[in-house]
């Protein structure tokens, strides 16, 4: 692939997580659809301030969500530190935003801060214990939502991508089935970047580099998922199933399956469930972003209709769609919607130099 497309591609993936979270920003946790739709009307297209006494109130249409600020936190430590420099991560936590937050949900950047963040900081800040004793056993996506940078970094690096990926997400969320669900997502979107197709092919792309080592899974079958030969090796992968890696093609053959459809698209929330842990939210990300591969707008749209979680769903979307469009392929009215818009295509365009 020419290094231009290449970047185009890693920048995109960066910008389309800031327009997701951003997008949602104003709608973000509507359960009962009839209110989302009282305040917001039948369709959401912009970007829009959260109402009074919501979550987020305050805060201006394209202003970040607490997601958004750890996502730059992160893409800044990647640029400056060349890489995935943990201990240079850690310091930025501890000196740039844990004095914002005082281990409450109504407080602090953004507006509200996640189970996982409030808990590494009570482990952290209240008690005083090292990172790498910090994680909880939060299901949500809070991790996935900030390594989606350092998984655009290591694009091309697929070992190196699931390392720094678990290692990152550690620090805050330790459950093993949100690490292998995360490190999967992380590798998707690597692929995506690359060049593959979210498509009914992905997957057996991912058991290759499963077979080669390159991905810290258990392959546990032979061959095309035949049943094992032999002994297994005495050393297996870091994960104990390869089925995170095995759903995004089966979603996304159901999403171009013209005898599988969920129409309105929106309405895949309500199919793969509106609340926040990650098997929840990555299903309906690969679903929309699968079925909008070439459609920006639509897909991120759909992601922010659906309600329930729906700044995860569109954050994650639009990382896989902008992905599959590049930056040249976001519609402009988007990027410069968002809040300190300049600065933020140039991180990215920085660390898409060096993927």
């Amino acid at each position: 692939m020419p290094d231009d497309r290449l970047q185009d591609r890693a920048a995109g993936a960066l910008l389309g997580a800031f327009i997701g979270d951003a997008l949602a920003l104003g709608p973000h946790w509507y359960y009962n659809l009839d209110e989302l739709h009282a305040d917001f009307g039948e369709w959401i297209d912009g970007y829009t301030d959260p109402k009074p006494g919501r979550y987020h109130a305050g805060l201006k249409a394209g202003d970040p969500s607490q997601a958004g600020i750890l996502l730059a936190l992160t893409l800044r430590s990647l640029v400056e530190q060349g890489g995935y420099d943990e201990a240079d991560f850690c310091r930025r936590l501890d000196t740039e935003f844990f004095p914002q937050i005082d281990g409450t949900p109504m407080a602090g950047p953004g507006g509200y801060t996640s189970q996982s963040i409030r808990e590494a900081w009570r482990k952290r800040v209240g008690e005083g214990l090292p990172w790498g004793a910090c994680g909880g056993n939060a299901d949500t996506t809070e991790a996935a939502e900030r390594i989606l940078a350092i998984a655009v970094r290591y694009a091309r690096q697929p070992a190196a991508l699931a390392a720094a990926v678990t290692r990152n997400t550690a620090l805050t969320q330790t459950d093993g089935t949100v690490l292998a669900m995360t490190v999967a997502f992380g590798a998707v979107l690597g692929m995506l970047v690359e060049g593959h197709a979210l498509d009914g092919e992905l997957s057996g792309k991912l058991m290759a580099r499963v077979k080669s080592g390159e991905l810290p899974f258990h392959a546990v079958t032979s061959g095309k998922l035949q049943a094992p030969v032999g002994v297994e090796a005495p050393t297996l992968g870091r994960f104990p199933s390869p089925d995170a890696l095995l759903t995004p093609s089966s979603i996304a053959r159901a999403a171009l399956d013209p005898g599988v459809r969920i129409e309105p698209a929106w309405k895949a929330s309500l199919v793969y469930g509106m609340p926040c842990a990650v098997y929840h939210q990555f299903p309906a990300a690969y679903y929309l972003a699968a079925r909008f591969a070439g459609d920006f707008e639509s897909a991120v749209l759909h992601a922010v209709n659906g309600g329930g979680q729906n700044l995860a769903r569109a954050m994650l979307t639009g990382a896989l769609v902008g992905a599959q469009v590049g930056l040249s392929g976001i519609p402009r009215r988007f990027v410069t919607g968002l809040a300190d818009s300049d600065a933020l295509v140039a991180l990215a365009q920085r660390l898409a130099a060096a993927v």
